[in-house]
């Protein structure tokens, strides 16, 4: 969803820092700068660093909630044993940003739930002092990841919901920059 939301943004003239982790996806519009990271919490010092220069912001990327807390440099063998790993959250990427987050700027937020749908995403909208909401159900076949399409709702501050239909990534993504584009008229 992030590069199709960059390239309908590109298309329409903007100038885009993509922050993006590992992924095989390449970018086609030279008005798509890309900031590779692998963790998460370099996804968060890049998204903090750039943020406070830009227009807005829209986080579509699914970082994990938390994070291993060490880490191991080599292989763990399997042995006769059960091995536990020690869980720490990571840094709340949104939530940082909308404390940040000048009156000039927009943050967009996505959320993909399972239950309460529409209730949860608009406790982040509100929690995380996002714009609009995109909302993803893994309940939705063909929707959220691993799919070429999607099914999203969009909430905004209002408290509005706007349902789509399953469509593919690259017209959800044109819907999402017209919901923007609107959100900016007014």
């Amino acid at each position: 969803m992030g590069y199709a939301i960059a390239e309908a943004l590109a298309e329409q003239g903007a100038k885009i820092t993509l922050i993006s982790g590992p992924t095989a996806l390449t970018l086609n519009n030279s008005n798509i700068d890309r900031i590779d990271v692998v963790s998460a919490q370099e996804m968060y010092e890049a998204s903090k660093k750039y943020f406070p220069n830009c227009d807005g912001g829209i986080m579509t990327a699914a970082v994990a909630d938390f994070t291993p807390l060490t880490t191991e440099d080599r292989k763990v063998k399997r042995g006769k044993e059960n091995y536990s790993i020690e869980l720490t959250p990571t840094k709340d990427i949104a939530a940082s940003l909308g404390s940040i987050k000048s009156v000039k700027q927009f943050l967009v937020g996505f959320a993909l739930e399972t239950n309460n749908e529409e209730f949860n995403a608009k406790l982040k909208l509100e929690k995380k002092n996002l714009d609009f909401i995109v909302l993803n159900s893994l309940n939705d076949k063909g929707a959220g990841f691993q799919h070429d399409t999607n099914k999203i709702s969009i909430i905004n501050r209002s408290g509005e919901c706007k349902k789509y239909e399953l469509k593919s990534k690259t017209e959800v993504a044109k819907d999402i920059v017209a919901e923007l584009i609107a959100y900016y008229a007014e």
